[in-house]
């Protein structure tokens, strides 16, 4: 799909994000069987996530916690009355025929997330908060259809969830982008979600319609699923936003429909109608009294919360005396901040730290394609690191090569640098004989540099560092020449 540049300037979009995560609770939401991801299919299954006849839930206290928590973070108002009713559809892979949810009467509501692309921050606002149990998990093999065989595993199912919808707040893909990220780094610093989209732990819709900018009505909206990366998200938008401009300004109109994202075409296309409130027919779950929260309830759940992002981002300004950019970079993920304030802390370096960890680490972290978590090197073994940088037992461009060996071989740095002899030669008396054999086997740069071509010195400190293999210290090498050149 291609729209006219044009249309794009003479239509918005209008983007809704309804964000599903997975609770990091030890039991389902309803009964007592374990979350636990990985297991054998159906092992963690009991009569009530099976859906039997006569079996009655029980609601998980921790799980109303953690989804409490996640609604403070995001600036939401906590109903002390919610109810579960029952959402009535038919999957293969939903037992009972309904999922338990929250519908007019949800856990939270009239929350934010403040977002910030190309330098403008926005607010976007945040629906409702409701809870609601996991459906199981279809999983099909088989090619082509003739042979393709389906089955149920019910693990997931009953799940402890939560549902995060925002207002149609956003305008573009990138924005979208950035409200799921922000929403991804507060849910990981609460630690109420590991937000694993690869394990399904964290899912996201789309909800797209285009609009003649300056308007206010709405127009007609597509839901956008199978948007199982951050990636993807942002593709799906850009190619689906094209695709309403392009039918709208040709006099076209479009459908309320569930579309797919086709990663391997990269479009979306339908799937079904999309369906209404009513087509589901709620009802109150019979089996579940309302949920009462209780004031000293909510105010223990706000009490829990942990330095959130932006109020560490501050702290990393102020207490280390980072740049801005610094400390929002070492704040998107919690993990990589607590590994950051381990390496300042140890180091009494946080600047040089700060640097290390974004720049270095990072890039090694990435050419690995692994995670701040997975780092072969601790962040003791980086403070090490620095701490001998800082000493000037190593330079700054031998403790890079030292760190890349720390990295592929798991040692310290010290046992690098006793294995490849990498320590700098700091020893005056070394480094001055080494300045005046390399000023005496030059006596034209001599010449130059004493007729006032001082940009020769580096030429000179070239030599010294050639001749000890990179080890002598820079900084010692150049005071040594400057004496010898008189």
């Amino acid at each position: 799909m291609s729209a006219s540049v044009e249309a794009r300037t003479k239509y918005e979009a209008v983007i809704g994000l309804e964000v599903h995560l997975q609770l990091l609770t030890q039991s389902k939401i309803f009964c007592s069987c374990s979350t636990h991801f990985g297991d054998p299919p159906n092992s963690n299954v009991c009569p009530v996530c099976l859906g039997l006849p006569g079996a009655l839930p029980v609601l998980n206290r921790e799980a109303v916690t953690m989804a409490m928590k996640a609604a403070l973070a995001l600036n939401c108002v906590v109903n002390a009355q919610s109810r579960f009713a029952r959402k009535n559809y038919f999957y293969p892979d939903l037992p009972k025929g309904y999922q338990i949810s929250q519908f007019d009467e949800p856990l939270a509501e009239f929350g934010w997330v403040e977002i910030e692309v190309d330098r403008t921050k926005r607010r976007i606002g945040v629906t409702r908060v409701h809870m609601e149990e996991d459906a199981g998990k279809s999983v099909h093999e088989g090619f082509p259809d003739s042979d393709r065989k389906s089955y149920i595993d019910l693990n997931r199912s009953g799940v402890p969830l939560i549902e995060i919808v925002s207002e149609p707040d956003l305008r573009t893909p990138e924005e979208a982008y950035e409200y799921l990220t922000r929403l991804k780094t507060i849910l990981q610093y609460l630690e109420v979600s590991n937000c694993n989209m690869e394990e399904g732990s964290l899912r996201c819709d789309a909800n797209v319609s285009v609009r003649v900018a300056g308007v206010s009505a709405l127009g007609t909206k597509a839901e956008v699923k199978n948007l199982n990366s951050f990636r993807f998200l942002q593709k799906a938008l850009a190619y689906e936003i094209e695709r309403q401009i392009e039918i709208v300004d040709k006099g076209g109109s479009i459908p309320q429909e569930t579309r797919l994202w086709d990663s391997r075409e990269q479009r979306t296309y339908g799937m079904r109608s999309k369906e209404f409130a009513h087509d589901y027919r709620y009802f109150p779950e019979p089996d579940l009294m309302p949920l009462v929260i209780s004031a000293e309830w909510k105010e223990e759940a706000r009490q829990s919360l942990p330095e959130l992002p932006d109020n560490r981002r501050q702290r990393f300004i102020h207490e280390y005396a980072l740049p801005e950019y610094d400390a929002a970079q070492l704040t998107l993920s919690k993990y990589l901040a607590d590994y950051f304030e381990q390496v300042a802390k140890a180091s009494h370096e946080p600047k040089l730290a700060a640097n290390w960890v974004l720049s270095e680490l990072l890039h090694l972290l990435k050419e690995a394609n692994r995670e701040i978590l997975e780092s072969p090197v601790s962040a003791a073994q980086l403070a090490e690191l620095l701490s001998m940088i800082q000493e000037g037992s190593v330079s700054g461009k031998m403790a890079k090569e030292i760190l890349a060996e720390m990295f592929s071989a798991g040692k310290s740095a010290a046992e690098v640098v006793s294995e490849k002899g990498l320590a700098q030669i700091t020893d005056a008396g070394r480094i001055a004989m080494l300045a005046r054999q390399v000023v005496a086997a030059n006596p034209k740069q001599v010449e130059q540099y004493r007729n006032g071509k001082t940009a020769t010195l580096g030429w000179f400190v070239g030599q010294v560092m050639k001749a000890t293999g990179g080890q002598a210290n820079p900084q010692a090498v150049q005071e040594a020449l400057k004496k010898e050149l008189g």
